[in-house]
């Protein structure tokens, strides 16, 4: 259905007319050079351009007062020192004769893409948008941010479209307390939002910032706050929350549209931020949303202020939003929390919360990657970090050598390819989505299948030279990804043919998630280089930190908390270069689950994901998951459904067995961070909040 990008180059017009270290950051500069990066990078070309329209005041009033509105409007007439003087009422805000016009525009691209995402246009896209809005609240300007547009296009969403669940994810590196405000009470919109807070001593140094803020009345349990404490935070920390605390809720929330206020100060190099995350971590966020709501996504600009830290981030949210695979983490996988700092569960619905339970204790401290000395005056503002600063240049020569990788700058995306040994099967396959006739040579066909009596007939060995010749091209980068039919009783043999061949071809790291009756194969190196996930009817057993067995979870909740809790959090600690998905015989999994679970596993290896299936249930499978493999939305799962206690107990048991090894799991208890429910409709009482180490 493509991707949306929608821009209008008169939000380029407002500038700071005045002296004012603290606003001069928010510059045109900021959308010309994403743009410019767009253009260089080939995306734009790929995308659907809409040129943004200005929003009615009728749309304005959705959630700001008419006095508001009228007063920002006379803002067109007013003189540089009246300008001065009024934005000087509110705080970090600067008024411009165009500002009226580009924030009008600015709501209005946010309308625009809602609308072409929500009749079916497209399937997702971005609003390149200044000013930002996330600051914004009722009556007042505030951040950079004159009216609230993510908050506008819920509120239109509802209204027009008769939207009943939204999901907003703030991922800028500030709280967007205006955002907080206008939804607080209101049950069909979850807030999400992290934030640099340092127990309340960076900007806007609010009380409600912190964890225990999760809503009032019918909204209680529809905020959640995740508030850093220090700096530094990186790749790993981000993953993990949307991994352990944010992907939990939504799946229950099971959201109908995703809106994100993209701000891009929360990657490396931004001087408000200091975070370290790099731009490809944003093609990971992006991917692990798209899961949701269809892949019905939404992402508005809001902050950024590293023009080139903006626009590779930029690049990489678009480039996935494309359904291109995001580029592989860089940097070592372990989130900066200690394994002390537990998630803890809040009052049921049948029991409000009490005061005790609103401490101050509830943010989460990390260890950072890279500290920075405070950066508050003495009169409680941040100063002023200027582009000549030591902070700044520290960055610059970071990102100079981070962004000369080839990752960051991809080519024209490579696409899946099936293979299928039955002719007369017809498969419905996204176009760019081949189905391979090419096969390796027999006599290196028959050499690999030699020591597996199994494949010694002729239907498993033409399978099995098929996989070969597509493995062999996923791991040349002239495929992305695959899906292989194979018979049943040759399952076992080719995969492990599979594991064994990936290794042979260069493969440092392979990951291989078996489901169903797929014994371990005896041969299986214990070196590291092979994490092997088996999700089978048996018991739970960790024989080591790589060779882990689980039972498969009967309930919608318990596969997602197995695969939210467990697989996804192994396979990025472990970043591998290859995965393999193995459905044997007794899978014991539907087309939905089985496409997610796919779909989730493209964003640890880069997008090379094999996918291994049986003949009998190829037809209708492997086009479910070649669409996925495609970049497209998996399925809806169904009614959302609590995991079984056996499924709970499994999962607590092999999360103690293999946390002391594997990082990516040292940060949540899974079982603390369950949310009460009421039939289908959520009160998310204060669920997910970190408790601190003392």
């Amino acid at each position: 259905m493509g991707t949306a990008l929608v821009y209008h180059e008169d939000m380029t017009a407002t500038r700071l007319l005045w002296d004012d270290p603290e606003c001069e950051i928010e510059r045109p500069e900021r959308l010309t050079a994403a743009l410019d990066r767009l253009r260089k990078c080939g995306l734009e070309q790929r995308c659907l351009r809409l040129s943004a329209r200005e929003a009615s005041e009728e749309e304005l009033g959705l959630v700001h007062s008419p006095e508001y509105v009228s007063l920002v409007r006379e803002t067109q007439v007013l003189g540089k020192e009246e300008l001065q003087a009024l934005s000087g009422q509110f705080d970090a805000i600067y008024f411009h004769p165009s500002t009226f016009h580009c924030a009008r525009l600015a709501v209005g691209a946010a309308l625009q893409l809602l609308d072409a995402v929500l009749t079916g246009e497209v399937q997702n896209g971005l609003a390149l948008v200044r000013p930002p809005g996330h600051h914004s609240q009722r009556a007042a300007a505030s951040g950079f941010c004159v009216f609230n547009n993510v908050a506008i296009a819920a509120a239109h969403a509802k209204q027009k479209h008769g939207l009943h669940r939204i999901l907003i994810v703030d991922w800028d590196v500030h709280h967007g307390q205006g955002t907080q405000y206008l939804f607080e009470d209101d049950p069909s919109v979850l807030y999400f939002s992290w934030h640099r807070y340092e127990h309340g001593r960076f900007w806007p140094f609010l009380r409600e910032s912190d964890a225990d803020a999760v809503g009032r009345g019918q909204g209680l349990g529809f905020t959640v706050n995740l508030p850093w404490n220090q700096v530094g935070m990186g790749n790993a920390d981000y993953v993990a929350a949307f991994l352990h605390l944010l992907l939990p809720l939504a799946f229950e929330f099971d959201p109908e549209l995703v809106l994100v206020s993209a701000g891009f100060d929360s990657a490396i190099g931004d001087p408000e931020g200091q975070m370290q995350a790099t731009p490809e971590c944003f093609a990971h966020l992006t991917q692990l949303l798209q899961v949701l709501a269809g892949g019905r996504v939404c992402a508005v600009l809001e902050g950024g202020y590293h023009l080139e830290s903006l626009a590779e981030s930029v690049c990489m949210t678009v480039q996935t939003l494309l359904g291109d695979p995001a580029p592989p983490l860089s940097g070592p996988m372990c989130p900066g929390v200690h394994p002390e700092c537990l998630c803890r569960s809040g009052p049921t619905l049948e029991e409000p919360p009490a005061a005790s339970d609103y401490d101050s204790e509830l943010s989460l401290d990390v260890t950072p990657v890279q500290t920075s000395p405070s950066t508050h005056s003495s009169e409680g503002r941040p100063p002023p970090l200027l582009p000549g600063g030591p902070v700044c240049k520290t960055a610059a020569s970071a990102l100079s050598s981070l962004f000369d990788q080839p990752c960051l700058h991809p080519a024209p995306p490579v696409c899946p390819a099936v293979a299928l040994t039955a002719p007369d099967i017809t498969l419905v396959l996204p176009p760019d989505v081949t189905q391979q006739e090419g096969s390796a040579l027999n006599e290196e066909t028959e050499a690999w299948a030699k020591p597996h009596e199994s494949l010694a007939q002729d239907e498993a060995l033409t399978a099995l030279g098929k996989l070969l010749y597509l493995l062999d091209g996923m791991l040349d980068g002239q495929v992305s990804s695959g899906i292989v039919a194979t018979p049943p009783s040759a399952a076992a043999a080719t995969l492990d043919v599979a594991i064994q061949r990936g290794l042979s071809h260069g493969a440092q790291r392979l990951l291989c998630v078996a489901l169903g009756q797929l014994d371990r194969p005896p041969d299986l190196v214990h070196d590291g280089r092979i994490l092997w996930l088996n999700i089978r009817g048996k018991e739970a057993a960790a024989l080591s930190m790589f060779q882990v067995s689980t039972p498969l979870p009967v309930l919608t909740g318990g596969f997602l908390s197995c695969i939210l809790g467990l697989v996804l959090p192994l396979a990025y600690g472990f970043q591998p270069e290859l995965v393999l998905v193995a459905l044997g015989p007794a899978h014991g999994l539907q087309g939905p689950h089985a496409a997610l679970l796919t779909s989730m596993l493209r964003g640890p290896a880069g997008g090379r994901v094999l996918a291994l299936l049986e003949e009998d249930s190829t037809p209708q499978l492997a086009g479910i998951l070649a669409r996925v493999l495609h970049g497209e939305a998996p399925p809806s799962l169904g009614p959302y459904s609590v995991a079984s206690p056996e499924d709970t107990q499994a999962l607590r048991y092999l999360r103690g067995q293999l946390e002391p090894q594997w990082k990516m799991l040292q940060v949540t208890s899974e079982a603390d961070c369950r949310v009460s429910s009421s039939l289908r409709g959520l009160k998310l009482a204060k669920v997910g909040t970190f408790t601190p180490q003392k």
